[in-house]
């Protein structure tokens, strides 16, 4: 049975009504604002975690764990199972018959709609499947006025700051939503506070960056790639903003049919465009196709699931390749 993200977060007692749900794509940031839903309707009970890899080295540990349920006591299991494919759609046929009071919750990345498991989720009336597409600003802008509407001088412009500061990562958005609240501890919000607390100064250098490569500018691209200070820990955070720029681009084009209505796509676009960024879309919207744009949205997708499974890897120069990859594909 498919249910709407909105949907569940509108109503979380669908949670609580079925024995098994999917969620599955690429907005992290949603699927573990459902997981923290789980885990604070779950505060009594036990929760365990297994990834697929985990499970197919050791078939039987679901089966074991769900067969082993205590006398003692009124705890149920919850499980949570992450990084799922198709792989694992005949494990779970197995162990149907065996889940009673227990609860489980699979994870997935991005599922193809000729999936298997996605299919079966679907078309399942006991089961609940939920898409976790990306945010948009109308998800986000709601998230930061529910959020802070306690709070006094949430303005326009404040709200759009914290949205643009965001990129449109969930993750990101709660992260700064949290020391927003602690830095405001009277509740009242001034904007010159604000500011300092976004960081919007880096975030500043980094957006020049990622404009000019944008634009095919070499020249200027590789200048502000020696002059940029970009900060490793702060990887996901470039990925999001790039990824900012590359939807709003993609619904301008979408809007205007190519370049044909550029002008008035970009003067129309929600939320409005600030009037210093309105320059740089314009030529960048003049650089770019829809198909292009989607390469680059697969590159930093890639990149992200890169750096967020290997601490190893070095955080710098794959940023610093991937705006360079971005700036030769808009001269292509």
């Amino acid at each position: 049975m498919i249910f709407k993200s909105f949907i569940i977060e509108q109503d979380k007692s669908f949670l609580k009504n079925k024995k098994l749900f999917l969620f599955y794509g690429e907005n992290l940031g949603m699927k573990n604002y459902f997981k923290n839903i789980i885990k604070s309707d779950n505060k009594e009970n036990e929760i365990l975690r297994f990834n697929q890899d985990e499970i197919l080295k050791k078939k039987t540990v679901l089966s074991e764990e769900l067969n082993n349920v205590s006398l003692f006591t009124e705890q149920k299991k919850v499980f949570f199972i992450e990084q799922l494919n198709d792989g694992f759609l005949e494990i779970l046929k197995e162990i149907e018959p065996k889940i009673d009071d227990q609860k489980i919750f699979l994870f997935a990345d991005a599922l193809e709609k000729k999936s298997k498991l996605r299919n079966y989720f679907e078309k399942s009336k006991n089961y609940g499947i939920v898409a976790c597409y990306p945010d948009n600003d109308m998800t986000l802008r709601k998230i930061i006025t529910d959020e802070l509407h306690e709070f006094e001088g949430l303005s326009y412009n404040n709200i759009n700051m914290i949205l643009e500061n965001s990129n449109l990562d969930r993750v990101k958005l709660y992260n700064e939503l949290s020391k927003i609240k602690t830095y405001f501890q009277n509740k009242r919000i001034d904007t010159e506070s604000l500011e300092k607390i976004l960081d919007l100064k880096i975030n500043d250098d980094f957006g020049k960056l990622r404009d000019e490569a944008l634009k095919g500018n070499k020249t200027k691209t590789n200048k502000l790639l020696s002059e940029t200070i970009l900060e490793p820990e702060k990887n996901i955070l470039y990925l999001n903003t790039i990824n900012h720029r590359i939807n709003k681009l993609l619904d301008i084009l979408e809007e205007s049919n190519g370049t044909k209505n550029l002008s008035f796509a970009i003067e129309n676009s929600k939320p409005p465009i600030f009037w210093k960024d309105k320059p740089n879309i314009i030529e960048q919207a003049k650089k770019w196709n829809k198909s292009k744009l989607r390469q680059v949205y697969k590159k930093t997708y890639d990149l992200e699931i890169q750096t967020k499974s290997s601490s190893l890897i070095d955080n710098k120069i794959l940023i610093k390749k991937l705006v360079i990859d971005i700036c030769n594909l808009a001269n292509v």
